[in-house]
């Protein structure tokens, strides 16, 4: 037993567990008046180990009260949902949890820190950092998981420090075992495995349908962009067929003034040749 109260192994039959639990969760200001204050109720050993209760750290409070959150289930959801799929070697899936499980660490941290404030302490960046290591510690590893659930933590999680040794140091009481998972039939992992498949090849369906319906968008945009530039054209057509047509009368109207000048230039050319011949004559009748 150390200095905490942390044993390895045992039941905390003597009820520390339950005691511990209910410290640990008390703002750190009151946490010494409140330890000897149950110290002082409880008798015999119970007391003394009591008394020996360590304060936690700041961020190891704010985690024992993430753990009574209901929020954090949704944690501890995932991270079964993360050994399944990791299991199963769905890289899909892997990649898809992974992605959920970065947001849900975010938004437990977050979590944490507004019940800290609640409580009248405020949790500082390094408060935090810790704060999410554990938290993620807990979602992808099941040992973790269990301890964070118990809400005894007087010092937050390290990442592969998860012996016995090391979680005597950080866990106050018995260490919480891992509880047995029920043998899963090779029926249900093929019912889950054909589930993903079938969730794949909807997503892939539905990717397929709204690129299909992006491509036609596009289609009928430009279509409809063609269909305005044919009409604008046609419309010009028309006129130009109009102008052609007052153009092509005017032209045939010029062509028959044309004409008449024809006959008026003649006439006047005979006149001309008529009168020059009189001259002429006239000349010779003077010699």
């Amino acid at each position: 037993m150390t200095a905490n109260g942390a044993r390895t192994g045992g039941s905390g039959d003597d009820g520390f567990d339950a005691v511990a639990a209910e410290l640990l969760v008390v703002p750190p200001g009151d946490f010494v008046a409140a330890r000897n204050a149950r110290a002082a109720e409880a008798s015999g050993a119970l007391g003394s180990r009591i008394r020996g209760l360590r304060k936690p750290t700041v961020a190891a409070w704010a985690v024992n009260l993430l753990a009574h959150d209901p929020s954090f289930r949704e944690a501890l959801e995932l991270s079964t949902a993360l050994r399944e799929a990791q299991d199963d070697l769905d890289a899909a899936e892997l990649a898809r949890l992974g992605k959920q499980r970065r947001a849900l660490v975010a938004a437990l941290a977050r979590r944490s820190a507004d019940l800290a404030d609640d409580a009248g302490v405020s949790l500082s960046a390094a408060a935090r950092d810790e704060v999410e290591r554990t938290v993620n510690s807990a979602i992808v590893d099941a040992a973790a998981g269990a301890v964070v659930s118990a809400g005894r933590l007087v010092r937050t999680l390290e990442p592969g420090a998860l012996d016995s040794d090391a979680l005597t140091d950080r866990v106050a009481g018995s260490i919480p075992g891992v509880p047995d998972a029920p043998d899963r039939p090779r029926d249900d992992l093929a019912e889950r495995r054909a589930r993903r498949e079938a969730e794949k090849r909807r997503r892939e369906a539905q990717r397929e349908a709204s690129e299909a319906g992006r491509v036609l968008a596009r289609a009928e945009e430009r279509r409809s962009s063609a269909r305005e530039r044919a009409d604008r054209l046609h419309e010009r057509a028309d006129e130009l067929r109009r102008d052609l047509a007052r153009v092509s009368e005017d032209a045939e109207r010029a062509d028959a003034a044309v004409d008449e000048l024809d006959d008026v230039v003649a006439s006047a050319r005979e006149a001309l040749a008529a009168a020059e011949r009189k001259v002429r004559a006239a000349d010779d009748d003077g010699q």
